[in-house]
């Protein structure tokens, strides 16, 4: 997760040093994100049935070799071809970890999940703080040479880990696939996530350039702090419960969130970098919020197909992510930061609406 997002504060320099565009940079996460949202139709597929270890060791390896190739990239084709290699392999590493906390340890599988969420919080978040400093600090090249290093040391734990079970991978079929779209409930969490991310991603995708067009002066470091509120997600997904609670079920929960999202959205449009700071922690609240709860929700509606299920959210998921990552970016170029607020606030608007209008549903 560190090297998915590694490259979102960079991505000001990285337009500079290969002399692109900010549609252009956008690839660089926009890429991986589309490949998490189709990869459990591809590896579904491909690999029926994989030593989940093995598979872990092996693309963790391709890993390290990509990002090497990253800091000795020397264009922008060059750049985006080894992130589109990365973007192949990560979905096998993220797979293959949650079958292996699946099988280990059985009696806390439920506890393992959550301690993984929070993990990949983490990871986004470390991936994009220590990405910032060790460009502003060093050179950009050492972010992906120390990211290597880092898989390097996995790998050497991965090796002593005791497991020899298989990944396994969902082969979805169309009419599984169309059966549970017929479900309402489903098309509307999918719908909710989809829009949400798309959002969040968009977000969080054009800040480095809207801090530079606010003053050049700010270093990739000081953009990479504006990511810290992405932290909260640990805070929320491990008080998913309370919280639920607090505003008595899921779909209550679902439409606080993502009301109080919307209304952040529309006030990032102020230039005072600490109001943003601060804003950042408060949408990063409201779309983790969402986001746990509609992971949650989507579990437990079907008791059968649960891995068909997840897989479909995840899909819907991160293909807002990818077009989130991309399409914000043209809009950012065309017609500045406040209009590509005001029309997320709409997109916000609309799932509100949704959601509030099908609460019978559930």
């Amino acid at each position: 997760m560190s090297i998915m997002y590694a490259t979102q504060p960079l991505q000001p320099l990285l337009a500079r040093e290969f002399d692109i565009t900010v549609i252009q940079a956008s690839w660089f996460t926009a890429v991986i994100l589309l490949f998490m949202a189709i990869s459990p139709i591809i590896y579904g597929y491909i690999l029926e049935k994989m030593c989940a270890k093995k598979m872990l060791i092996n693309a963790s390896l391709i890993l390290l070799v990509t990002n090497i190739c990253l800091g000795l990239s020397t264009s922008y084709e060059m750049f985006l071809f080894f992130r589109i290699c990365e973007a192949l392999v990560i979905p096998a590493i993220l797979t293959s970890l949650m079958s292996i906390l699946a099988n280990i340890d059985k009696e806390n599988v439920k506890f393992n999940m959550s301690i993984y969420v929070a993990a990949t919080v983490f990871g986004g978040l470390v991936g994009r703080i220590f990405s910032g400093f060790i460009a502003t600090t060093f050179a950009y090249q050492y972010v992906f040479y120390s990211l290597s290093l880092a898989i390097l040391l996995s790998i050497i734990l991965i090796k002593k880990l005791d497991y020899s079970g298989d990944a396994t991978m969902i082969k979805p079929k169309l009419n599984d696939v169309l059966n549970i779209l017929k479900d309402k409930r489903f098309v509307v969490v999918y719908f909710v996530m989809f829009c949400v991310f798309f959002v969040f991603a968009g977000v969080l995708n054009v800040l480095p350039f809207r801090v530079k067009d606010i003053s050049e002066n700010f270093s990739e470091f000081q953009i990479s702090l504006l990511y810290l509120g992405y932290g909260m997600g640990i805070l929320v997904s491990l008080t998913a419960k309370k919280i639920i609670k607090f505003f008595k079920g899921e779909v209550n929960t679902i439409l606080v969130a993502v009301t109080f999202f919307t209304l952040v959205t529309v006030v990032l449009t102020n230039e005072n970098i600490i109001y943003l700071f601060l804003l950042l922690f408060l949408l990063c609240i409201g779309m983790f919020t969402a986001h746990t709860v509609s992971t949650q929700l989507a579990n437990s509606m079907k008791s059968s197909q649960k891995s068909l299920t997840s897989g479909m959210y995840l899909t819907f998921y991160y293909l807002g992510g990818a077009l989130g990552s991309f399409i914000p970016s043209i809009i950012y170029k065309s017609f500045g930061w406040d209009i590509m607020l005001y029309l997320f606030g709409v997109i916000s608007f609309i799932v509100v609406l949704v959601v509030f209008l099908n609460k019978r549903l559930f």
